[in-house]
């Protein structure tokens, strides 16, 4: 009997830490797709699936704590380790391939459509049809706005209001972990604050001016910390009580952040050679396969746990 209970232990104790650590690469998933420009972290927690449970526990992180930090904790490591860990090879890649890097999670995008599709099933409705086209021509019209420019390095010279803005851009920005198609790094792009906080990060790294930049990094996360709840609470609300039309909207917002997603890198694609063409649209398939087997193996899992 002891024996017995000893190894349901263990192997309860083996599988929380297996979902911490799946749970700490879907983390490293959104995280990444953040600090790319055009796409979205919400995008990915809907390709995921984990969508739901994220933006569940964040509205509920006040009323049930514990339970919410089980999902949150590793997640959150996740994102920044993931996040902290490609930085510079994808700020890399962006600014000497960035149509085959983009190109790459556009990939995982498309790939990512059937999963968020299967969560509204049949043929839509007119309401349906109309949450569908209006945010992904709402997440199209981004790639159209006019860019902000602000001098290199002005972060470290911010007043009060400067850093009661920069708390305000924030939680703008959390747009991008809870309205899946809705990009973090484009709005931030749009408001001028990309580049610098990306600066900041780096000279945070290298040692730079490190109190300045982990005070005005605390402010920026502040204020998606603050946005993150206060879009969590409103998507849990929509997610209840308009469930299909609801996702019928995500996949509408998914869908147009692909145009939002390619229109920084169009002079780029002009310029690009014959095996660069060949790079990209293997890049695309490579995305897209990604993307696809991890909706299969997550499908497969939830399958064989029902059995």
């Amino acid at each position: 009997m002891i024996v017995v209970m000893k190894n349901s232990v263990k192997e309860g104790a083996g599988r929380r830490a297996v979902s911490f650590l799946a749970d700490m690469m879907r983390g490293a998933a959104i995280g990444i797709a953040f600090i790319v420009p055009g796409f979205s972290g919400g995008s990915v927690a809907a390709i995921l699936g984990i969508y739901e449970r994220l933006v569940g526990s964040v509205a509920d992180i006040f009323k049930h704590f514990l339970r919410s930090m089980r999902t949150l904790l590793p997640v959150g490591l996740g994102m920044i380790l993931g996040a902290a860990a490609l930085l510079y090879p994808i700020q890399w890649g962006v600014r000497n391939y960035p149509l085959p890097t983009v190109t790459l999670f556009v990939g995982l995008s498309i790939g990512g459509l059937p999963a968020i599709k299967g969560k509204a099933p049949g043929k839509p409705s007119k309401s349906n049809a109309a949450a569908f086209l209006i945010p992904c021509l709402a997440a199209a019209a981004l790639a159209f706005l006019p860019v902000s420019r602000h001098a290199d390095g002005f972060l470290y010279s911010l007043d009060f209001g400067g850093y009661l803005l920069l708390f305000l851009v924030g939680a703008v920005a959390a747009c991008a972990l809870v309205i899946p198609g809705i990009s973090g790094s484009m709005l931030l792009l749009i408001f001028g604050y990309y580049a610098p906080l990306i600066g900041v990060i780096t000279n945070l790294l290298r040692g730079i001016q490190p109190w300045i930049s982990i005070s005005i990094l605390l402010v920026a996360g502040a204020g998606m910390l603050v946005g993150f709840f206060a879009l969590s609470v409103l998507m849990r609300l929509f997610l209840r009580r308009y469930p299909r039309s609801t996702y019928f909207a995500i996949l509408g917002f998914v869908t147009g952040s692909i145009v939002a997603v390619y229109a920084p890198f169009a002079k780029s694609a002009l310029s690009m050679g014959a095996w660069g063409w060949v790079v990209t649209f293997l890049m695309l398939f490579l995305g897209v396969a990604l993307s696809l087997g991890a909706f299969s193996i997550a499908k497969h899992r939830r399958f064989r746990k029902r059995k």
